[in-house]
């Protein structure tokens, strides 16, 4: 006979938030309401010139299934017009091995997604992937030894939230993957309670960091609120790990849902760009090829018309009306499309591409490659039909022989 994981219930009290801006539902428990979670995004979303308006349904200890069975949940997510439901499952269940996460939890977190698209047609389910508790399960850990470590509890987590995204199609807020972070990174900053489970002020600061991000796509270093009682330099370590726990892997948490998320890769012959569109969940593109022209095709070609660096911005919109912006710079320097002759006085050097042959050299004599900043980045002997490779050098740059004045400018693709 299966023998099931007890919860371990820590019942608080619920709350209610005042409202602002982008519609937010959280629905979840006490690690939701606990020291306020949702005002906090907020007051740092205000911080950043970012505004949100939220409601919260939250009961302590509430598991997916009480959650399900819960009027006012169903009631306040079939309400619709929320551009994001953050669902939160009690601490410890999508821990518990698969069998009896299938079994307990998957049906009804199934529910409440379902629930969430049938009323809400443009709203992001956006799972709350919470943390392993400070030593991990002990209660459970007779029955499923995995979760009695903090490293064990938090692996499952982590595997649980990411399969309900793919399942639901939905995307996840990474909050315990940021505390492993700030665990092994700052280990003195304190994330628990003195139960060992709820989050501490730093905790839950660093949760809304983690919420901040994954929202609005911006990082929140820089955030002038902090949670009274946490020193800026902690709250800098907070916001730090947060944006880049989101960011840097961003398609890893959105890779499921709706969200739109924007790149574009890109290739280039002298002046002329091919960009290759790379972004997902998205119906129209705009580009912004940072020389005054445009473009609404997927995957444009553009010329430019001088050399330069130029920031190509690529705004990708959903169906929703939801964008994502993605920038990088496209360096244009036109190179050589064959060999190129270029004199110094009686002498000369064939350019082919990022090879220099020296040419009618009378005697060995010293040459220097220098960058347009005036670092010599190159230098050596120099003698008749001497071969020189620049591979790992690109842009413009000057080439001197020594026994001669005058420098040489030359373009390496």
């Amino acid at each position: 006979m299966k023998k099931s994981i007890t919860l371990f219930f820590l019942v608080l009290t619920s709350f209610i938030a005042i409202a602002k801006n982008t519609k937010i539902l959280f629905v979840g428990n006490s690690y939701t309401y606990v020291n306020d979670l949702p005002k906090t995004i907020q007051d740092l979303a205000i911080s950043k010139g970012d505004s949100i308006t939220y409601t919260t349904q939250a009961t302590g200890g509430a598991t997916a299934q009480s959650l399900w069975n819960t009027p006012a949940v169903i009631s306040i997510i079939a309400q619709g017009g929320w551009d994001y439901v953050v669902l939160q499952c009690q601490s410890q269940e999508p821990a518990f091995p698969p069998s009896q996460v299938a079994t307990d939890t998957y049906p009804f977190v199934k529910k409440l997604d379902s629930l969430v698209q049938a009323t809400n047609s443009c709203a992001e389910t956006l799972f709350f992937m919470t943390w392993g508790r400070k030593n991990g399960d002990a209660a459970n850990a007779a029955f499923y030894p995995i979760i009695g470590t903090y490293d064990g509890m938090q692996s499952r987590l982590r595997e649980s939230y990411l399969m309900f995204a793919q399942d639901f199609t939905a995307s996840v807020a990474p909050v315990g993957v940021a505390w492993k972070k700030v665990r092994a990174q700052y280990p003195t900053i304190e994330l628990y309670n003195p139960d060992e489970s709820h989050p501490s002020i730093h905790g839950t600061y660093l949760a809304a960091c983690v919420f901040y991000s994954s929202i609005f796509h911006k990082v929140a270093i820089g955030a002038s609120f902090i949670t009274s009682g946490i020193s800026t330099t902690d709250a800098t370590s907070l916001q730090t790990i947060a944006s880049s726990t989101v960011l840097d892997s961003l398609d890893n948490w959105q890779q499921y849902g709706n969200l739109p998320f924007a790149n574009y890769a890109k290739t280039s012959t002298n002046k002329t760009v091919v960009f290759n569109n790379l972004s997902k969940h998205f119906t129209t593109s705009f580009w912004d090829f940072g020389d005054g022209q445009t473009s609404n095709s997927v995957n444009p070609t553009h010329t430019y018309l001088t050399d330069g660096n130029y920031a190509v911005c690529l705004t990708v919109t959903n169906a929703c009306g939801k964008q994502e912006k993605f920038c990088n710079t496209v360096s244009i320097v036109t190179t050589p499309n064959a060999l190129n002759e270029i004199k110094i006085e009686s002498a000369y050097f064939i350019q082919n591409r990022n090879m220099i042959v020296f040419k009618n050299l009378n005697a060995a004599t010293d040459f220097r490659v220098i960058s347009m900043n005036g670092e010599v980045v190159k230098k050596g002997i120099a003698k008749n039909e001497t071969s020189l490779s620049l591979d790992n050098l690109h842009g413009v740059y000057l080439i001197q022989l020594m026994y001669l004045s005058k420098p040489v400018k030359i373009v390496l693709p």
